[in-house]
């Protein structure tokens, strides 16, 4: 049966994606910036809301939604690294670097082991996004660094729990939530 492909889940993740590509016309931390960049976390949350209330999850919803994410953290990576280059400690980088090699490790085998890209919606996962989405509204904060520090330790375990799943794991688990509960 074939898929469809407009549901308003999808519909909800596009509009993500194309607010996303609109934050690269934003000059970061303004308040259209703060506007924009907050319809796209309500889309992001309603996406997954509303395909579970409706019964209407597919395969290529949450591969779509993993896509917006990715195209999202790569407008904020744009948008956000000049201001966090000035914020951020030299060893707080290396910590990021660590994180990002943990997560491409993780996908890496994904791919070779299940032959497609594979993002977990883990709760850690989860939780490492919401971190991140926050953060923006944690820069103009006093304790912009601490907040940092958690949300990088937040990553970390997140990046190493999904690995972990992808090397321990028979097969692909979309659904799966923790490491080790099913």
């Amino acid at each position: 049966m074939k898929e469809k492909l407009l549901t308003p889940p999808n519909i909800c993740t596009m509009l993500r994606i194309v607010g996303t590509v609109g934050l690269l016309l934003i000059r970061p931390l303004t308040l259209p910036f703060y506007l924009l960049y907050t319809f796209c976390g309500i889309t992001d949350v309603l996406d997954g809301t509303i395909a579970r209330a409706t019964n209407s999850t597919s395969e290529f919803g949450a591969r779509l939604d993993s896509i917006a994410d990715l195209i999202f953290y790569a407008v904020m990576i744009v948008k956000f690294f000049p201001i966090l280059l000035e914020v951020l400690p030299v060893w707080m980088w290396y910590c990021i670097g660590a994180v990002l090699v943990i997560r491409a490790c993780s996908y890496v085998t994904a791919a070779v082991r299940y032959h497609r890209f594979a993002s977990l919606h883990t709760i850690l996962n989860k939780a490492t996004g919401f971190c991140v989405f926050c953060l923006p509204y944690m820069l103009v904060q006093d304790f912009a660094l601490r907040y940092c520090e958690i949300t990088c330790v937040i990553a970390g375990l997140a990046s190493t729990e999904e690995f972990l799943i992808h090397l321990l794991s028979k097969e692909y688990e979309p659904g799966r939530k923790f490491i080790w509960k099913r």
